[in-house]
């Protein structure tokens, strides 16, 4: 038989099989094929913290198979991710095959191209220790947290409720957040606007009070902005200085797992486990018209802005041709990467530069062709020459009164052709000005006081919380999202109009862990947790000496915080609704259960009566007329059905939009996906339309 190449993914072992050929054959393990017990903490803390893992019971079937295979093969190779997860994923697979993980069996690819899968073939090496045991750390930190600390809570607050070594920490982020919010007292403060026109122009431009008398201008209530606008009335506003200058913009550096996340979300509105699922696929293998599989960006787990040589050429090769040489810097960008990165992989970018987002529309989903379109202008944007803005500071005096005017032009477009970040702002005063002299007389237009107030902090977004927590060492790339996901899905936090917000739960937790277990929401702490991990992956640490000094505290707050809450338990507030209860009149709280958000009564118990929370869609059934209602199913995917459920049993995972069918009239609905489109749902209507087509 053939070699055997053993990885996780189906999709991606269908590409690699491309690039192999008939000579191996490429199966895959779909993930772990085992883990410690689910029933068990499965760590023996008195001897070295020996962890026991025991075979998946849904893999047993496929642990068969695999091994039929390795009987078969003369030489078997384990090519699962290149990173800790993945090397933890071969080591159990060389465990339970009966592999010598010592022998060169580990391959690894950086990109799933007919290249990237030649190099890592042509370069195996025995598994690597090291990534082995800081996986092996992470993994048993976790259990332990998880497992000691969750029956804690059961106890104390309530069934069903866990905590987590990271997770805690984010809450605790957000909860923090939310108190400063609530904290904050606005401050009153008043600014001075103007617009003036020059000799040279009619277009009036905007001007800003600056300095009086040749300190900040601080204005506190109307009455002293009033006093300043009295005086301004008779003088007149001349140009006392202006300043020229040339400014030059670099572009951003290519995507690292935390920037991209960032990025989707605030420019594509993907949440982090949209964007890694959709950069999984990109990386794993697309079936591209006339050419089959092929991966399309490198390995999209990394903490690096290394680029390669051949990809930087073939970026400059590309950016001359399109735009010309000019869009050239003078050599080769490089970007410096952060000392707690790790560099084992490149930074995200195309696997194969010439496949524009255009090239492959027709073969990606929506949501590929968008995330793989925002890969590759940002990686060629990163290779392009600086723009460069010419800028004018005006100062214009009006008696000791100092205004400030700014305006830019572009001299020369460079990257921002093709790309600009989100979170670029705009040059302060716009767009360019107007021809001035010093010494020239300025029309006054108009001027007004504006009031404002001083804003609290912003609830966290998605792509504000990954900043934070990559700011702050909490957590690593690859966790992200599946960290957001986990206090999502246990209702610690919510959504609020796109911002997180801590709920009741999340708030009782967060407080409870603070007081007895400060280190496990200690942001700097969990963060020296991560530097340990990373010690232990470059082999500076022992992973069993990490566990043995964390452990050692952790135990000792474990048994304190029994004895402090001995016989006490906290109580979870409800959050009242204006909802009254039909059965006995009293108000209707919201509570949480096991599937989520549900109205309850505050009699309870002498009232049982539940209620399912249920948001008007604003669509209307095209069966019956009844109002669409978003819905959950008892999984927690999310359904829209008509309200009139009892009678009319019409429902559909299809999302409601406010747009009406120019032909029938009645609620149109968005299918996504790789054909998506937008359709009316009337059976007597055949009215539908692409998703970038307007109605």
């Amino acid at each position: 038989m053939s070699d055997l190449v053993i990885l996780e993914s189906p999709s991606k072992a269908k590409t690699v099989q491309k690039y192999l050929g008939n000579k191996y054959k490429v199966v895959a393990c779909v993930g772990h094929i085992r883990d410690l017990p689910k029933s068990k903490l499965g760590v023996d803390t008195e001897n070295d913290f020996a962890p026991v893992y025991e075979n998946k019971k849904d893999k047993a079937a496929l642990i068969k198979e695999l091994k039929g295979y390795v009987k078969k093969s003369d030489t078997v190779y384990l090519a699962t991710d290149p990173d800790r997860e993945g090397e933890a994923i071969s080591w159990h697979l060389a465990a339970v095959l009966g592999l010598d993980g010592s022998q060169p069996i580990r391959v690894t690819f950086s990109e799933i191209t007919k290249s990237g899968v030649k190099v890592g073939m042509e370069n195996p090496r025995s598994l690597d220790n090291d990534l082995i045991n800081a996986q092996q750390a992470r993994r048993i930190l976790d259990r332990i947290v998880g497992y000691k600390l969750s029956p804690f809570l059961w106890k104390k607050v309530r069934r069903g409720l866990s905590a987590g070594r990271v997770q805690s920490v984010v809450v605790k982020l957000i909860v923090d957040r939310e108190k400063e919010i609530k904290a904050f007292v606005a401050k009153e403060y008043w600014g001075i606007d103007g617009k003036v026109t020059a000799q040279s122009s009619k277009k009036p431009f905007p001007i800003k009070l600056a300095e009086i008398d040749g300190k900040k201008a601080e204005l506190n209530n109307k009455e002293e902005t009033d006093k300043v606008l009295k005086y301004l009335e008779d003088k007149e506003f001349k140009v006392d200085s202006i300043k020229r200058s040339t400014r030059k913009k670099q572009p951003a550096p290519p995507f690292t797992t935390s920037t991209l996340q960032q990025e989707a979300n605030r420019r594509l509105g993907f949440n982090s486990r949209r964007t890694m699922k959709t950069a999984q696929e990109l990386y794993e293998g697309i079936e591209l018209e006339e050419q089959g599989a092929v991966g399309l960006i490198t390995y999209m787990r990394t903490d690096s802005l290394r680029i390669s040589d051949e990809a930087k050429t073939a970026a400059a090769d590309l950016i001359k041709a399109t735009y010309g040489q000019e869009y050239l810097p003078e050599k080769p960008r490089t970007y410096k990467t952060k000392n707690n990165a790790q560099d084992a992989h490149e930074a995200i970018r195309p696997s194969t530069i010439d496949l524009t987002p255009q090239k492959v529309k027709s073969s990606l989903t929506s949501d590929q062709y968008k995330l793989y379109k925002l890969i590759w202008e940002r990686f060629i944007a990163s290779q392009m020459a600086n723009a460069q803005l010419n800028t004018m500071a005006v100062t214009i005096m009006a008696g000791n009164c100092a205004f400030k005017a700014n305006g830019y032009t572009v001299k020369f477009d460079g990257f921002t052709k093709l790309y600009t970040e989100t979170s670029d702002s705009e040059e302060e005063g716009g767009g360019a000005l107007p021809k001035l002299t010093e010494g020239e007389t300025l029309n006054l237009e108009e001027i007004a006081g504006n009031q404002h107030f001083t804003q609290p902090p912003p609830r966290y977004n998605e792509a504000s919380l990954i900043k934070a927590m990559e700011e702050n060492g909490i957590g690593r790339p690859s966790t992200y999202a599946v960290t957001i996901s986990t206090i999502l899905d246990r209702h610690y936090v919510e959504f609020d109009q796109k911002q997180l917000k801590p709920t009741p739960l999340g708030d009782t937790i967060t407080d409870v862990l603070k007081d007895h277990f400060t280190n496990i929401v200690d942001v700097k702490f969990t963060a020296k947790m991560e530097d340990d991990l990373d010690k232990i992956e470059e082999g500076k640490e022992e992973w069993v000496e990490v566990l043995r000094d964390f452990y050692s505290d952790f135990s000792k707050t474990l048994d304190q915080a029994e004895k402090d809450m001995d016989g006490k338990r906290v109580k979870v507030p409800d959050e009242p609704t204006d909802q009254v209860c039909e059965l006995c009149g009293k108000p209707m709280v919201i509570k949480i259960g096991p599937y989520g958000k549900f109205l309850g009564c505050s009699g309870f118990p002498d009232c049982k009566n539940t209620k399912r929370i249920v948001s008007e869609t604003g669509g209307l059934c095209p069966k019956c007329g009844g109002k669409m209602l978003a819905k959950k199913s008892k999984k927690g995917k999310p359904f829209f059905g008509c309200e009139n459920y009892k009678d009319c049993n019409y429902m559909t995972w299809d999302t409601p939009i406010p747009d009406v069918c120019p032909k029938c009239g009645k609620t149109l609905f968005k299918k996504s996906g790789k054909n998506g489109k937008i359709y009316c749902a009337n059976e007597e209507c055949d009215y539908e339309r692409g998703l970038e087509e307007k109605g």
